[in-house]
């Protein structure tokens, strides 16, 4: 399994662009998963379900299961959130995970630039950043792609991807 990280503000276009990388790197036959960190509490249960009540019981982790997808939830109940490396070893093997966030761990990443969200560049102070995707061009040597340019921001990914575990 190799890993790419991919690092923006908010507002960057983001997760636009896994939309769209996603099914590239699946038409070159590679399989995917993501990891996207959320900064605020989320909750993908809805009240009146079942799976939502077993949580709201106290179950520690709640598996729902179909004939389509399954889900594992699992409640932290004041625990430390798990480190990127921890949540990796509940992925089923694939060819490349794309982490969304995670921007401050040491795993090598593309910064994803959009130049109306007037934020700074994240990568002249983290090292991880292994090359851009941004709407104008970066200071600095990095190598970069335009925002659009899909297959070149595909090409840098699978470049810099590094294996895992490491």
């Amino acid at each position: 399994m190799r890993l790419i990280g991919l690092a923006g503000w908010s507002g960057a276009g983001k997760t636009t662009l896994l939309a769209a990388l996603i099914p590239w790197l699946k038409g070159r036959g590679l399989t995917v998963s993501t990891i996207k960190h959320a900064h605020h509490g989320f909750d993908l249960d809805q009240p009146g379900k079942d799976s939502h009540t077993h949580r709201l019981a106290g179950a520690e982790q709640v598996l729902v299961a179909s004939s389509r997808r399954w889900a594992l939830m699992t409640e932290l109940r004041g625990a430390p959130e798990p480190p990127l490396t921890e949540l990796l070893t509940h992925l089923a093997p694939v060819d490349l995970v794309i982490v969304e966030g995670f921007k401050r761990d040491p795993l090598p990443k593309i910064e994803v630039h959009r130049a109306a969200n007037a934020k700074p560049w994240l990568h002249p102070e983290e090292p991880a950043i292994r090359a851009v995707a941004a709407d104008i061009v970066p200071p600095g040597h990095l190598p970069h792609a335009a925002l659009d340019d899909i297959p070149a921001i595909g090409a840098l990914a699978l470049e810099h991807a590094a294996p895992w575990p490491a």
